[in-house]
């Protein structure tokens, strides 16, 4: 993570990382949709976060960008598939507890992604504008009000166990942090 704050991932990196995310998000906001009608989900438009489609067009970009033609598979790494099989486990025996990984991955996403994005865009490592769609929700105005949006719906969610969400806000931060250490061990950055 701070090599790409600072702008100095280098494609295959980079990819390797929405590659992971994309496993994620394909995962969790399906799950977010299934189980939108429960009362610590239904207060929010899982659609307009929706992250998956635009995490798929840059790993098309970034895949022509790094070898044009037919390459080898990007891996999952063992952090993304815990937190795959983590999401899936909660899905089915307690749904409330995707709130925590919503709450974690969107407000990141809306905040601190709109740094990411700029960063991303003008790396000296990545063609401008390839690879930043995962990070776009529209213009200020509209991701601002997409923010209001979702945090008007953390505050209107009815929530049965809060300790055990929050728990699994803590966990869900454990396994992006897990995930960026393994990335950072299969491609290391020149400090």
């Amino acid at each position: 993570m701070a090599a790409l704050l600072r702008g100095e991932v280098e494609v295959p990196a980079y990819a390797a990382l929405l590659h992971n995310l994309h496993a994620i998000y394909a995962v969790l906001e399906p799950a977010l949709q299934r189980r939108s009608h429960l009362p610590a989900l239904a207060s929010i438009d899982w659609s307009a976060l929706a992250r998956a489609p635009s995490l798929l067009d840059d790993l098309r970009q970034l895949a022509a960008v790094a070898r044009p033609g037919p390459s080898a598979p990007l891996a999952l790494e063992p952090a993304a598939a815990r937190y795959v099989l983590r999401l899936q486990t909660i899905e089915a025996a307690d749904p409330e507890l995707l709130l925590a990984h919503a709450y974690v991955r969107y407000l990141g996403d809306l905040s601190g992604g709109q740094i990411l994005r700029r960063i991303v865009a003008g790396s000296r490592r990545l063609p401008p504008d390839v690879g930043t769609a995962f990070y776009d929700f529209g213009d200020s105005a509209v991701t601002a009000a997409l923010t209001r949006a979702f945090r008007d719906g953390l505050e209107r969610a009815v929530v049965a166990n809060q300790a055990a969400v929050v728990a699994e806000a803590q966990l869900s931060f454990e396994y992006h942090q897990q995930l960026f250490d393994e990335l950072a061990m299969r491609w290391p950055v020149e400090a």
